[in-house]
């Protein structure tokens, strides 16, 4: 698999630069450009280099595109959609009020700041993270109306900001139907919308949508009890854990499905076509009562005939929850873009960017880890100095015992990974949970502050 670099840009200087903040960023794991840099010259660099009219958002996300699209050639592939905030309201003083940021929703109120809305795109049988097809990135005005008090309703589709997600997916077809055999576009509720699976089913483009609307279909039959007179069509049990008050449990999920005909609303783009063939699969957890019973209810262009094809749909849709997990990284458990000393929201909006194409490599870390019948190499993430820097200190974390010992003998990405879990607090036990992002992110704080005292040992020692 290809490194996540840069390939192309108005000038080679520039092209190195942008790969030496890559690097930096990936090794430090701060969005301080002042702890990312060893100097003022660097540091001069990093500003320059996001403030140059030659890096455009374009140019960066054209880049993303080629690193993608060279690890998902010829495979099919999950593109999961989904939004977030970036707050910069704790600046407001100092930011600049240019048009590269507006109104947000933050917290109730009106916050400053911008959103992404990207596409990440994983191997639909391995969940090998490629990249991003695309990324949206878009601000509001700064005298932006709030919802409650605009004529929503009236607008045609293209002018409204939910437009994002059929926008999101016709450029990520367009990206990447010359290059994977098929794609399946995966959305929570707000996708649920009729032009998007009027428009976007291809040969090679499906879709798999949280139903938002108990939608009157065709036949006059409410599409969420379209299944009551169906007996169950498959079952299968889950491990929930336990997590902010609520029982860990397992849990029984009944699968039901059914081809549906659903009709557009009066809403809908008057020349869309009247109606569109889809599945409905739901996945509902019986044998408990609890307000957190499992109830899944998805829209599907996949043909879903057979009960393999509606649990492998509910399984896609379970790693939707990874997006959330990129931007966890990107903002207050990882990076906190949102804390940045930059003062203008076009280098936040071009750095929120490279740390996208940063946080990859921290998922590949992890699935490298998860899955140990997938052969990833140590380069896509540490070079030879860092490699012998980490086999030294798979000497320091290793146990007397067998099951305290690094069980990877071959210099490949998971040996290390597994270091870096431990450096981050995880026991090392394979028996227990598998290191997860959040670990292998304080792992890589203790890595850095370890690997540079590790340097000036070794300067000191051969002087």
């Amino acid at each position: 698999m290809q490194s996540r670099e840069f390939t192309d840009l108005d000038d080679l200087r520039l092209v190195y630069r942008g790969n030496k903040i890559l690097l930096d960023l990936f090794q430090k794991n701060v969005h301080s450009i002042r702890q990312v840099c060893s100097n003022d010259s660097e540091a001069k660099g990093f500003y320059r280099f996001l403030q140059n009219d030659r890096v455009s958002e374009e140019d960066i996300l054209s880049n993303m595109l080629v690193n993608c699209k060279s690890g998902c050639a010829d495979k099919y592939v999950i593109c999961i959609q989904d939004s977030t905030e970036i707050n910069l309201s704790g600046h407001r003083n100092r930011i600049k009020k240019d048009g590269d940021i507006g109104t947000t929703n933050s917290n109730n109120t009106q916050g400053l700041g911008f959103f992404l809305h990207p596409s990440f795109v994983l191997d639909a049988y391995s969940s090998v993270p490629y990249g991003f097809a695309t990324v949206k990135i878009w601000n509001r005005p700064l005298d932006y109306i709030p919802r409650a008090h605009r004529k929503k309703q009236t607008l045609p589709i293209e002018e409204k900001e939910s437009y994002k997600w059929i926008e999101t997916s016709q450029n990520t077809k367009s990206a990447l139907s010359d290059t994977v055999k098929g794609m399946v576009i995966i959305q929570d509720r707000e996708g649920d919308i009729y032009e998007q699976f009027a428009l976007i089913p291809d040969n090679k483009t499906e879709l798999l949508i949280r139903s938002r609307i108990d939608r009157k279909m065709v036949n006059g039959q409410k599409l969420y009890n379209c299944c009551d007179d169906q007996e169950c069509q498959g079952s299968y049990t889950i491990d929930v854990e336990g997590k902010g008050g609520r029982k860990k449990r397992k849990a029984l999920i009944e699968i039901r499905y059914k081809k549906v005909s659903i009709s557009k609303t009066k809403h809908s783009s008057k020349e869309i076509q009247q109606t569109t063939d889809l599945y409905y699969i739901q996945a509902k957890e019986v044998n408990y009562s609890g307000n957190d019973r499992i109830c899944w209810r998805l829209l599907t262009s996949i043909p879903t005939t057979n009960i393999k094809t509606a649990i492998q749909c509910v399984e896609w849709y379970s790693w939707r929850w990874s997006i959330e997990e990129v931007f966890k990284v990107l903002k207050k458990e990882g990076f906190n873009i949102e804390a940045t000393e930059l003062e203008y929201a076009s280098s936040v909006r071009k750095l929120s960017l490279m740390i996208l194409e940063v946080i990859i490599k921290l998922f590949l870390m992890r699935l490298a880890y998860e899955e140990p019948e997938i052969d990833l190499e140590a380069e896509i993430c540490f070079n030879k100095k860092e490699q012998e820097f980490l086999e030294h200190q798979i000497k320091h974390y290793e146990g007397k015992t067998e099951k305290q010992k690094n069980p990877f003998k071959n210099k490949d990405l998971k040996r290390y990974v597994w270091v870096i879990a431990r450096m981050g607090g995880w026991k090392g036990y394979e028996w227990k949970r598998h290191p997860g992002i959040t670990t292998l992110w304080i792992g890589f704080r203790y890595y850095r502050i370890a690997m540079q005292g590790w340097e000036l040992n070794r300067n000191v020692s051969t002087r």
